[in-house]
Formats: C-alpha cells, structure tokens, sequence
C-alpha cells in the first residue's frame, strides 16, 4: 500500500488569487510508476507512448464495505489512442492510502497470460455491486489491424485481484468493418450478481484505432449485454438503440438503475446529419423488465457543444464534449444529467449544462448553467448524488488563464452542489489545481480523459482525477482521489 502526501502545484498564480479562491481539499496521490513501462507492443510510427502518464479514471464506491474505493484509468496513453493498458487502484480506508494491480485487458499486462491479447486497451469503467463483487470492462484493440473487443473482468476482493475474464464481443476477422467503442458497466444496486454492460459498435469506416470518425461512420447503433452470476458469464450482445438511416450514432452509453423499481436508463449522444451545433442531442432510452424491451430514444435537450481550445493560443483540448453524464437519487429516483453545452455564452465556449427529471423521464427541465460563470470554458463534468439527497457536480475550467499568456495553461477543477433537486448550484469547492494543461499528453489536443471519476460514500463525495505534473514530461499526470462532505 502506498500513501502519499496532498500535492499542491502552483503554475505562476499569484498568492492572492489562491487565497480568493474557495477552500481548496486535499487530494491523495493514487498511481505510481508504470507497470508497463518496458512493454514495446502496440506502437509503430507516427505513434508516440506517453509512458507514466495516466488518463480517463473512473471511481465506484464498494456499497458492501463502503470505505472500500476502487478506480480504474488507461496507463501509459498513446498519441493516436487507447493506451499500453489499464490499472485499477484500490483503497480500503476511504482513500487515504492506496495499492493498485493491472487489469488483464491488454497483452501488455505483466504476470496475467491469459490477458486479452490486444496490442492496447482504452475507455476503463467500474461498477460494484451490493455484494461487493467489482465489474470492470475495456475496449481492447490493434493498432496494426482492425482487430477489436469489449472485455469485462470481475473482482471479489475489493479490487486487490481480478478474475472471470469475459469477451462480450469481438471483431477479429481480416478487415472488420466494426469497432466497439466507449463502453460502460453498471452494477444492478438491488440485485446481487447483476450488471449491465453498454457500448456503441461504429460500422465501416470505424476510425480504428481509436474511432476517430464518429460522425461519418455510416451507423453506430447501441448494444447491451447482461450478467446474473456476477460476471461468470454474459449474454450475448443485442441492439437496443438501431439506426435504419445511415450516419447517424450513438456515443457515451451509460445506464443508471432505480432502486426503487429497477428501471434501467441508459444515457448517451445521438449525432445526426448536419452534425453541426444543434444537431447532437442528449438522449435516453429505459427498460421495466431489466434489459428485455427498451423505448425508443427520448431527446432531452441539444447538445451544443463547439469544443474546447486553449484562449489565448487557440491549441485543442480533447475533452468529454460528446459525452453526457448521468445520475440517480439512491432515495427518491430523481433523474439528472450533465454535459458541455455553449448555450449560456452565444456558442463561444463550452461550459456545464445540467437537466433534471422527477417522472421517470417523461419530462426534462430546460437546462441550466452549473458551473460557476468565468468567461472561459468548463468541461469534463461529473454528477453524483449522495444518500441525503445533495447533487454534486464537479468540472475542470481555465479562470486563472491571463491575458497573453501563451506558455502555460493553467487549470483547476471544481464540485459545486446543490440541495434543491437541481434548481440552483453553488457552496463551490476548490478540489484541485492550478496545474498546466499543456503538460497532458497530446491526443487530438491536450489530453486528461473524455471523463473523470465522482462518487459517493455516504453524504461524502469522492473525487477521482487526472492532474498534469506541470512541466514533468516523464511523469506527464497522474490520479488522485480526493474526499470532501
């Protein structure tokens, strides 16, 4: 196990501008060196490895020993996609110390043979369910074919090892025309040894390696699969979202349970021909009979995203701008979802939409702005709600950006709640930061994940996020864990 102290990284901000800021709360170190730094597989030129540099984490709070956290991230990004591998971190006195172990979705993966044989593996997710069993899943692919799958692997240890390494599907053949792409797992919160897994499968032109082309593949529907013996076996993959026209997909499945009557919501992107501002959509779809029959796609609201970029040199950032982000009240059902949307500032930037439902998702409400108003764009949001009812939402943005600075990007991220239901946000808190952006790895733009991980233990939400080391560039970022009521 290994604890280390709160880092703080200070990028040439002025002392007053940190003591102006909202109470900042320690964050825990998680990762460490990389346990696949001397693995050659996967790479070919123009291909660059970011070894050390940690990206995409995801978080789930063990329900049935609570002080049990459980991340999982990509290990060692790629230029041009997914990564050498992916970890999983795992903490039992609620996030103070931490121990972490690969996953077995890679051929980089040491000590585990019987890993996935893919030359890299992207999009790391974690669920646990009420019986403490882990579920974790990947996009494993080539990056000298088209050879791609979605992997899942379980733990009952609370994270310590993994086993009951599953293939949900896979495209192997000489020149598949198919990728997986942006899988998700979810855990039934009501039903021991229950989960869901959710992805989108990109048909030709697919993007591979790393599905670059969203909007002009000619379809991307939904697939859905289900385990009911904690992940021992799964069913075989079906559409639950279809597309009979061409060029239009989905993107950011993700589902949420109720635990009041096990309805099941998977959330997730809808693009559509123009693809331009007003033409991607926020929508879902939901199931009363656990997975059996769905509805078809409700649209919330549009999803006008135009990007992110640093201000001042106009350099790209590859954000979560496609993906929106899903919540549930445990207690009542309450429905919420976020996303970057431009709506609030003309289409100058994005920053943090929010909708809410109170029916069951028969009716939204018309979106609202989250994040604290800066004039500068806030991206990568997370929601959760915790067991009394407080909605967080926590994001990163570029307010401490100056006027002509052109060689660092200084960046912070933020939680702000709400008590409410979702009407109002604010008691924002400082959770990490400022730290320089242009230290992440570059894929498509400075890169830190399409997402970042929240959860809840107790009425205490958990942070977990990828922090650049400013100016490190053997050690370009890592994850950290931060706690805060």
């Amino acid at each position: 196990m290994r604890h280390h102290k709160a880092a703080v990284r200070l990028i040439g901000i002025p002392l007053a501008t940190v003591l102006a800021t909202s109470t900042a709360w320690a964050a825990t170190l998680v990762s460490g060196p990389s346990p696949f730094a001397s693995c050659t597989i996967g790479g070919s030129a123009p291909s660059i490895n970011y070894v050390n540099a940690e990206v995409e984490p995801w978080l789930a709070v063990n329900p049935a020993l609570p002080r049990n956290l459980i991340g999982v991230w990509q290990q060692d990004r790629w230029s041009d996609g997914g990564a050498h591998g992916l970890v999983a971190g795992f903490s039992f006195d609620g996030g103070t110390t931490w121990g972490e172990t690969t996953l077995p979705f890679s051929a980089c993966a040491p000590g585990t043979p019987a890993a996935l044989q893919y030359e890299r593996a992207s999009d790391p997710w974690v669920s646990v369910g009420p019986d403490g069993t882990a579920y974790t899943v990947s996009i494993s692919f080539n990056n000298s074919n088209n050879s791609n799958a979605v992997g899942a692997a379980v733990s009952r240890d609370g994270g310590k090892t993994w086993g009951n390494l599953s293939v949900l599907i896979a495209n192997n053949e000489p020149g598949a025309k198919f990728f997986n792409d942006k899988e998700s797992v979810t855990a039934n919160p009501i039903k021991p040894g229950v989960a869901y897994a959710v992805w989108d499968r990109l048909e030709n032109p697919n993007g591979n390696p790393y599905a670059d082309l969203h909007t002009e593949a000619f379809r991307g529907p939904a697939l859905f699969a289900k385990t009911v013996d904690g992940g021992r076996t799964w069913s075989s993959p079906k559409i639950i979202v279809n597309f009979v026209a061409s060029r239009r997909q989905t993107i950011g499945n993700q589902i949420v349970v109720s635990s009041q009557d096990g309805t099941l919501y998977d959330f997730f992107s809808i693009f559509t021909p123009p693809f331009n501002v007003a033409s991607n959509k926020v929508a879902f779809i939901k199931s009363t009979d656990d997975g059996a029959t769905w509805t078809e796609p409700q649209i919330i609201a549009d999803q006008r995203t135009v990007t992110v970029r640093d201000p001042n040199t106009g350099e790209a950032l590859r954000t979560g701008d496609i993906i929106p982000e899903p919540a549930i009240d445990p207690a009542t059902g309450q429905l919420y979802v976020v996303w970057q949307d431009s709506r609030f500032n003309g289409g100058q930037f994005d920053e943090i939409a929010l909708s809410t439902s109170t029916n069951g998702g028969n009716t939204w409400s018309t979106p609202i702005r989250v994040n604290t108003p800066t004039g500068r764009a806030a991206f990568n949001p997370s929601v959760r709600v915790n067991s009394v009812g407080t909605v967080a939402v926590t994001y990163y943005d570029f307010r401490d950006l100056q006027a002509g600075n052109t060689t660092t990007l200084p960046t912070n991220i933020w939680r702000t709640t709400s008590t409410n239901g979702g009407q109002s946000f604010g008691g924002e808190l400082h959770v990490a930061g400022p730290f320089n952006m242009k230290t992440a790895p570059v894929s498509r733009g400075f890169f830190v994940g399409d997402y970042q991980g929240l959860d809840v233990m107790g009425t205490t939400f958990v942070s977990f996020i990828v922090q650049t080391n400013s100016g490190n560039l053997t050690n370009r970022t890592d994850v950290f864990a931060a706690p805060a009521p």
